[in-house]
Order: C-alpha cells, then sequence, then structure tokens
C-alpha cells in the first residue's frame, strides 16, 4: 500500500494536466508527488531504472535512493508517467508505475534504449519464441489458446518502423491493436488471462521491458526480449556494461528475484486501470498491484479529498 500511495499521488497531480498539451508539466508534477511519497516507504532502494541522468529538472534518475533507509535492499523501477504525450492530449491508456525487487536482480539496460519484444499469456510458454517469424507465433499461440487465427489481436506500438511487422500480423490473418504509447500497459494487458490482447510485440523501451517482466511474472506469462541498439556507439556502452546484443533475455534474465512488485494507477481510463476521476468533493483513483511471490493480482479503488490534494488553481483540468 506505500507503493500505491506513491502512484496514486503521482496519477492525482498531473491530472489537472490531461488535454493541456503540456507534457512536461504533467510529468514534472507527476515526478515531484512520487519521490515525495518513495521517501516515505520503509526500504533501502535504488532506482535502477529511472529518467537518465540527473540535471536540473525535477526527475526520479537512474541511481537515485530512495525510501527510508530502513528495510529491505530493493530495486525500483519507475515511470511516474507511462504515457506524458497520451496524457497531455487527453488520450487513453497513461499510468504512474513502480516495479519492485530484490536488489540488484533487475537488468540495468539503461545504456541500450530500445529492445524487440515480445509478450503473452502462459500460453506463450515453450510455444512463442522471439526467433520464429510473427507468423509463425501467431499462429502457433492461437493453437495453444484455442482460438482462430483470425481471434488474435496483437497490440503493437503504431510507429513507422513496425509498418513492416503490422503487415506480417495482418497477413497472417490476425488484427491489430495499434497504440499510441505506454507499451508497459499494452504488455501487461497480453499476458493477462482477462483482456481481447492475444500478445503484444514490437521495439519499446528497454528500461519498460523490465518493468513489464515484474509484471509478467506475477501473471505467470511469458515475455523475451532482444536488445536493438541504435548505433555504434549506444552498442558500445552497451557491450561496456555488460550487455549482449545476439542474446535473448528470458523473464528471469530480465529480472531474476522471484519477489517482484508491480503497481501501476490510471490517469487516463485504459483497459489495465480507469483514470483519475473528481466527484464533487472527491477524486477517484484505481490501482492494480502485482506481486510474484504469492501470484495476487488486486485492485485497489480509493477515494481522496480533493482539498487535500489540489487548490483552486488546480482544478481546472478536473
Amino acid at each position: 500500500m506505500e507503493l500505491v500511495r506513491a502512484t496514486e499521488a503521482a496519477a492525482i497531480r498531473s491530472a489537472p494536466y490531461i488535454g493541456r498539451g503540456d507534457k512536461n508539466a504533467a510529468d514534472g508534477a507527476a515526478v515531484d508527488a512520487m519521490r515525495k511519497f518513495l521517501g516515505t516507504v520503509n526500504f533501502t532502494g535504488v532506482v535502477v531504472i529511472g529518467e537518465g541522468e540527473k540535471d536540473n529538472a525535477p526527475m526520479l534518475f537512474n541511481g537515485e535512493q530512495v525510501g527510508t533507509g530502513n528495510g529491505p535492499m530493493c530495486d525500483i523501477a519507475v515511470d511516474p508517467i507511462d504515457g506524458t504525450s497520451l496524457t497531455a492530449a487527453g488520450r487513453s491508456h497513461a499510468i504512474s508505475m513502480i516495479a519492485v525487487a530484490d536488489r540488484g536482480t533487475m537488468l540495468d539496460a539503461s545504456s541500450v534504449f530500445y529492445m524487440d519484444k515480445i509478450v503473452t499469456g502462459h500460453e506463450g510458454i515453450g510455444v512463442v519464441d522471439i526467433r520464429q517469424s510473427v507468423g509463425e507465433n501467431i499462429r502457433a499461440l492461437a493453437a495453444a489458446k484455442g482460438k482462430r487465427v483470425d481471434q488474435m489481436r496483437i497490440a503493437v506500438l503504431d510507429r513507422p518502423r513496425h509498418q513492416r511487422l503490422i503487415e506480417e500480423i495482418r497477413e497472417a490473418g490476425a488484427g491489430t491493436r495499434l497504440i499510441l504509447d505506454g507499451d508497459v500497459a499494452a504488455g501487461i494487458n497480453a499476458a493477462r488471462h482477462d483482456t481481447r490482447i492475444d500478445m503484444a510485440i514490437g521495439t519499446g523501451g528497454s528500461p519498460e521491458g523490465v518493468a513489464t517482466a515484474c509484471a509478467v511474472k506475477a501473471l505467470g506469462g511469458f515475455i523475451q526480449g532482444q536488445l536493438a541498439p541504435g548505433t555504434d556507439d549506444e552498442r558500445e556502452k552497451g557491450a561496456a556494461a555488460g550487455l549482449t546484443f545476439d542474446h535473448v533475455y528470458e523473464a528471469n534474465d530480465l529480472v531474476s528475484s522471484d519477489n517482484t512488485f508491480f503497481v501501476a494507477t490510471g490517469v487516463t481510463d485504459g483497459e489495465l486501470v480507469r483514470g483519475v476521476l473528481r466527484d464533487g468533493p472527491m477524486i477517484r483513483t484505481e490501482s492494480i498491484v502485482l506481486r510474484s511471490r504469492s501470484g495476487t493480482i488486486r485492485r485497489v479503488v480509493a477515494e481522496h479529498q480533493v482539498s487535500k490534494w489540489l487548490d483552486e488553481d488546480e482544478l481546472f483540468g478536473l
């Protein structure tokens, strides 16, 4: 619940900026709120996956220590808003998220920004492989799930780099679910048993891949990734950091701990969680909490007094 309070705070503080076109203002408000509440959590946390090198801007940066300094030593992956552009535009599927694992168990892929990823539910284990063609994977997963190929729905980031991938999905007979941003939520939805997304695939952020793995392990799902450096310089930095580029990173490579937590609160409405909603004097939030050791999925719906969070000048977005 301490982690939930941090993502709730980030979502609430960013809510006035939904649809206002200023993603930096939304992100800054979320970062400040998350940092404040993480400082009250009884653990010794190190941000392994944050927002890059520290500068004068408010951010939770790689290597930053958070928490009270008491309790377990943990690796932390944070994204105060996964989907800042979605928030600024007033689009769906923006979340605030934190992933936590035992200290030293998260892959530090910060030196290589992009990763080719594939995520499915448990049916993909031993069936799907990122080294196979997308058509082979779709057909194999459809058979494992007892579905027709034309019933399969594949989530892909809507990017020019994915044009051929999208064509291959459709040529295989499956349908696409093109997403503008927020591939963490897409990956989680692919791993869940109760959504219309059967697979998430494509090139996205490496840090997001590690955070997604924390959630996928709690869901009993399947994830693989291969690092995709964009430049020779990035490849050299990755190699110097001990990363390899011909290796398929399995779930346990991305995060080796069997005790992972993933917490997300909705900023805007999405399939994973509902967004922040004002109802008179109260603000309603919805969060999801996943833990791998217990294999539990918990949903937390909370109501917060508006007056405790926002002043009159900040209510313009709610």
